[in-house]
């Protein structure tokens, strides 16, 4: 996806809420968004990746704070809060006819976990108060038959994750996908490096994602989403070999909707304008979109 007009507020803010997370100087919170906001002014080019430009704001951004992962408390607690509402997904699963469509659509639910951007979690404790809320919302875009259909034939299938807290769910999706179809060799990938909310391979080793899938891969380096320039060979490899490559949340979207890799499911909240409309959804509602 290019980058819009509105992705310029939602990533000063973002700067912002991550200066105030890295430290109580204000000076230095001060010289922290006046860096972004020059080297923004720089890059923007309707023509170019919104992905591509946020790594960049980012990687200025950390550096200036001299902080390499501002989120590292949030996401902890993150992690804790979706943690103690898996009995309740697992409870919804096992009590339903479908129950991977449940498993994507809890997934989607985590990817509210995300902070410092509107229509997103405010901290890590909303997660537990709108859970039940969102859930009754259901799929309002809902491509899982089609998904169903594409994983019954499938050998090989990429899931990208997004965010801490949401990985705790992503991580029940993933023994979904392997109930659903054994047969399946199924590759997880966490970020590189740390950047904003996202999870690492730290956080997958310590969920145990060795337990529901075969394989973890990282993106590699510090990015938004992925930086196809400098993927791992091994990544890329098993992107050219996936029968499928599932993608959680808006990120991977940006950076996946500038490539010819198909199919692509994308599991994700519409959070902004610039997504939507680009995926041609309403706003603020819970998507299962398949791109062939």
């Amino acid at each position: 996806m290019k980058i819009q007009p509105e992705c310029v507020p939602c990533l000063l803010k973002r700067i912002t809420f991550e200066a105030e997370q890295s430290t109580k100087d204000k000076k230095l919170r001060v010289k922290t968004v006046q860096k972004a906001c020059k080297l923004l002014a720089d890059l923007y080019d309707p023509n170019v990746c919104s992905a591509s430009i946020a790594t960049k704001v980012h990687k200025i951004a950390y550096e200036t704070l001299g902080d390499n992962d501002p989120y590292k408390d949030l996401k902890k607690a993150s992690n804790k809060i979706a943690h103690s509402l898996v009995p309740r997904v697992e409870h919804l699963i096992k009590g339903s006819d479908d129950p991977l469509r449940i498993a994507m659509l809890c997934s989607i639910i985590g990817n509210l976990m995300d902070f410092g951007i509107s229509g997103a979690s405010g901290n890590p404790e909303c997660l537990g108060e709108i859970f039940e809320e969102t859930f009754v919302e259901d799929l309002k875009h809902d491509d899982t038959k089609d998904i169903k259909e594409i994983l019954a034939k499938s050998k090989r299938v990429v899931l990208f994750t997004d965010n801490c807290g949401e990985i705790v769910f992503d991580r029940v999706l993933c023994k979904e996908l392997k109930n659903f179809n054994s047969d399946i060799f199924l590759t997880v990938c966490v970020k590189g490096e740390p950047i904003i909310s996202d999870a690492t391979m730290d956080d997958a080793e310590e969920l145990e994602f060795d337990e529901v899938c075969d394989e973890i891969l990282t993106t590699g380096v510090f990015a938004i989403g992925l930086d196809f320039e400098k993927l791992p060979s091994i990544l890329k490899k098993s992107l050219d070999e996936a029968d499928l490559i599932i993608c959680k949340g808006m990120a991977n979207y940006e950076a996946f909707s500038e490539t010819d890799y198909r199919p692509v499911a994308y599991l994700l909240r519409t959070k902004c304008t610039a997504i939507a409309n680009s995926m041609d959804l309403p706003l603020n509602i819970n998507a299962v979109k398949l791109y062939r």
